[in-house]
């Protein structure tokens, strides 16, 4: 079944409307007619199950037939990325999607080529959202990450957010597996973290200014293997890890 993407705000009553790049695809790619049958996402938990009503020109009107709902994951898992070279962080936001990330904050850092303006930011972030918004209709995914601007480390530190358990792909200083610190954290507070985040360097890791401002801010350094990884096989190996260890039992 073919799926579709509209914001929660525009998923209200039982009938729906396409419009835009969702309506081109549908009515010019996909040619749907009258009376067939699709999915529609809102990326907030809820998904309709909806007949075509109208193919018109420009724009198609659903009927929804059934709607799912699909409650989010116990934790809520932050991938802070230092952005990579060319499009590997569009695949790496895919992959984000698919295995349950709530949010991507793409982070510039000392060794991260790629420096924007506010305006060039936002554009990227628009870009990147769109990206994880074509990665849900395609895994079926029920909730939509969160894809933030580019940051620098020093202005995302200085947010100051509360997240129960950060931790940090090193290289340099002394690690540990992160189930250490699930276990450490569920002894002591008594069920495991309702909020995570794990950050990821560029190529040749953080610096070691960084890697200390990140520690410092309360980051745990974990190890994920003998091996240098590169930068998207170790947030894929992060978030898989992370996913499977804090789904529901």
């Amino acid at each position: 079944m073919h799926r579709f993407f509209l914001p929660p705000e525009r998923c209200t009553g039982h009938a729906l409307r396409l419009d835009g790049r969702e309506a081109h695809h549908a009515l010019h790619v996909l040619r749907l007619k009258r009376g067939e049958r699709v999915t529609v996402l809102d990326g907030a938990g809820h998904e309709f199950f909806c007949d075509v009503e109208n193919a018109a020109k420009d724009f198609l009107t659903l009927t929804v037939k059934e709607t799912k709902a699909t409650p989010p994951l116990p934790c809520a898992i932050t991938l802070l990325l230092a952005v990579p070279k060319g499009k590997i962080i569009e695949s790496i936001i895919q992959k984000s999607v698919e295995l349950g990330a709530t949010r991507v904050v793409p982070i510039l850092s000392e060794r991260v080529v790629t420096h924007l303006d506010d305006d060039g930011a936002e554009a990227k972030r628009d870009k990147w959202q769109q990206v994880a918004i074509e990665a849900i209709k395609q895994c079926g995914a029920a909730w939509l990450p969160r894809v933030e601007a580019p940051v620098a480390i020093e202005q995302f530190l200085a947010r100051q957010e509360k997240i129960d358990l950060v931790l940090v792909g090193s290289l340099q200083t002394e690690r540990r597996h992160p189930r250490e610190y699930l276990d450490t954290f569920q002894s002591r507070h008594g069920h495991l973290p309702r909020s995570a985040a794990v950050w990821i360097g560029p190529e040749g890791d953080f610096t070691l200014a960084e890697l200390q401002a990140i520690e410092a801010a309360g980051a745990q350094p974990i190890t994920l293997g003998n091996l240098t990884l590169r930068v998207e096989t170790a947030a894929v190996y992060c978030l898989a890890f992370l996913t499977y260890e804090l789904q529901p039992r």
